[in-house]
């Protein structure tokens, strides 16, 4: 089990970046995969009591072999692998992004099955999540600030996001003043606009976490 000697050196040391690494390997993205489709087969299965009985046994034999490997995020590759989508992080909605000539960020999303509320919907706090993700990432990228934290974060649904689709999001910074980082962003559709949000970032003074 890795030690606290990484965090320890973080501790008061304000918003630092994460540091690129290829721990984990050739397979750690394959790995991700993996936990994220189980994810997406657990949110889905109708399966009988013994498939079901023989998959938490296998989850759990999993779960046990990789347990002495716990890691603090300065150390873990999770969030740390430039080379993969979203850096090797599991939790983030999966999105493609790239910055535009005009300055903006557009790109893809999908949320998966296991981001489904009702009805083919993605949970609108999943919706919520992407755009946290999305804002933040503009703020940073745009901006050149490489630590600030959300302040708000206002999101209007306008329709259903469906899961398992290609769905395409923009964004952009609509004002710097001072510290504060205005940015702004929709999730689309095609033509049809599902939602959009706005938010406030701030930008970290030095110490702070």
């Amino acid at each position: 089990m890795s030690t606290n000697n990484a965090a320890d050196a973080h501790v008061g040391g304000g918003f630092s970046a994460p540091e690129p690494t290829q721990r984990g390997g050739p397979d750690y993205g394959r790995f991700v995969e993996a936990v994220r489709a189980l994810q997406d087969h657990a949110r889905a299965a109708d399966a009988p009591d013994a498939v079901i009985t023989d998959a938490a046994d296998l989850i759990e034999k999993a779960s046990a072999m990789l347990a002495p490997y716990d890691a603090d995020e300065w150390s873990s590759p999770s969030g740390r692998r430039m080379d993969l989508p979203n850096r090797g992080n599991i939790l983030g909605v999966p999105v493609d992004l790239h910055v535009t000539e005009d300055g903006w960020i557009r790109g893809s999303a999908r949320f998966r099955r296991f981001h489904l509320g009702r009805n083919g919907a993605a949970h609108g706090g999943a919706v919520a999540h992407l755009f946290d993700s999305l804002l933040g990432f503009t703020a940073f990228k745009l901006s050149r600030s490489k630590a600030q934290r959300t302040a708000f974060l206002h999101v209007d649904y306008r329709k259903i996001a469906p899961v398992e689709q290609q769905l395409q999001v923009e964004a952009r910074i609509d004002d710097i003043v001072d510290r504060k980082i205005y940015v702004s962003g929709r999730l689309l559709d095609g033509e049809h606009l599902l939602a959009e949000a706005h938010s406030l970032f701030v930008k970290l003074k030095p110490g702070q976490p």
